[in-house]
């Protein structure tokens, strides 16, 4: 039996004792938290944890931490990636800086569309290996599950390559890994919009199923992209193979994904830029999740995800990264949070539970994962020392992550 014990802990942060769906509205700024405090994991999982003068005197582990001074909290769950791709784009990044806009690239063959090139003509091992290093990016900064989209094959033989090296990581890494397909991301410009369809509906949804390649199907449910009722054929296509709808949304203009995605039951919705009262509303009383990318919004200079009147409205909200090579390249959770306090005015506690448990609750890992709780997961980190939960977002270039535990094992130290 292989346990470790993390003594002398001064905040162990959202201490649970029964697992939660999600959080909205005010209950969102309640982050429970144990002061000096132990944490014991067995075989992988959180065995005990209690403050320090109940601990078993008896208890004999196989590693002990010291974590005073420090917090510990669970990893955050990034619920909206696309981190297996070919290369960065930073030359899109200096057209931005010259005035193009995101749409103004895309229709000049950059965006998308330049990813899928440079994807098409990369072997799979290629694509694993430069994952590999995003992955170890993100897991030194807190990390400890993720959704990995395609979307950048445009092809059903190139989403498919896409989808296995991101189940690979998931095999051959310690992060905990949901797939999505995302043929539905853009047009290759060598065919029309309806057979490029035709196409994500009748071969790649198929062929991402019956081979088991993805848990999740996904549209770009946008202006100049795909329509509402696009979205809708695409996403039912799915469904009928088992593959759950998360839909890309609202975030270049009011395109009525929000409504397409509460109409087919998707388990989220995500970015959310330009939205209103009336997406609010029909957010109420589904089974939507509202989830944010500050990252996308910071980086390409748009209006950040109204938190304030969507937690206001007694909504949930889930912080995830984008990562991805034109929109934001950067998966730091941290990071995120940071924007999340900064730029919508969400109090720290509220991005920390958007960032676990919400956004575990879209990848459907609420029993498993993103809060200390009996019986859950042991993937946690210890920070490096800080007072609060706010030094988190406070220090928004500073990593707060000194130690990681995934699947019970210390994976990586970053003092």
């Amino acid at each position: 039996m292989h346990n470790i014990l993390i003594t002398h802990i001064h905040k162990l942060v959202q201490v649970r004792e029964q697992a939660l769906d999600f959080i909205g509205g005010r209950a969102m700024g309640n982050l429970p938290e144990l002061e000096n405090a132990y944490l014991v994991i067995t075989n992988g999982l959180i065995s005990d944890f209690g403050l320090m003068d109940n601990l078993p005197s008896d208890l004999i582990a196989s590693t002990t931490l010291n974590a005073s001074g420090r917090l510990v909290l669970p990893s955050f769950v990034d619920s909206h990636t696309h981190l297996v791709f070919a290369d960065t784009r930073e030359e899109e990044f200096v057209m931005k800086l010259k005035g193009a806009t995101y749409q103004q690239i895309a229709a000049s063959g950059g965006g998308i569309l330049n990813s899928a090139r440079k994807l098409q003509q990369a072997s799979e091992d290629e694509l694993f290996e430069k994952a590999l290093t995003r992955v170890s990016e993100i897991i030194a900064t807190g990390t400890g599950a993720v959704e990995i989209k395609s979307g950048y094959g445009l092809t059903t033989k190139d989403e498919l390559k896409m989808l296995r090296v991101a189940r690979r990581l998931g095999e051959q890494t310690p992060l905990t890994v949901k797939t999505t397909l995302l043929g539905a991301h853009a047009v290759p410009q060598n065919k029309s919009k309806e057979k490029y369809i035709e196409e994500v509906i009748q071969e790649m949804i198929p062929a991402a199923a019956e081979q088991k390649l993805a848990d999740y199907v996904d549209v770009f449910c946008e202006t100049g992209f795909f329509t509402p009722e696009e979205t809708e054929r695409i996403v039912e296509a799915g469904k009928q193979y088992g593959l759950l709808p998360r839909l890309h949304a609202n975030q270049l203009g009011r395109s009525g994904g929000v409504q397409t995605g509460v109409k087919t039951k998707a388990i989220s919705v995500d970015h959310l830029e330009n939205i209103g009262v009336e997406e609010i509303e029909t957010l109420k009383g589904s089974s939507t999740m509202p989830v944010s990318l500050p990252g996308a919004a910071f980086f390409l200079g748009l209006t950040f995800t109204p938190a304030r009147q969507i937690i206001d409205a007694g909504l949930p909200l889930a912080i995830a990264s984008d990562y991805n090579p034109g929109s934001a390249p950067s998966g730091s959770m941290p990071f995120n949070i940071s924007l999340a306090c900064i730029k919508m005015r969400m109090l720290p506690e509220e991005a920390i539970n958007a960032a676990t448990i919400n956004t575990a609750y879209t990848l459907g890992l609420s029993q498993s994962h993103a809060t200390i709780t009996k019986g859950k997961v042991a993937n946690v980190f210890i920070t490096k020392p800080m007072r609060s939960v706010a030094a988190i977002p406070y220090g928004f270039s500073r990593n707060p992550v000194s130690q990681v535990i995934l699947n019970g094992q210390l994976i990586s130290e970053y003092e």
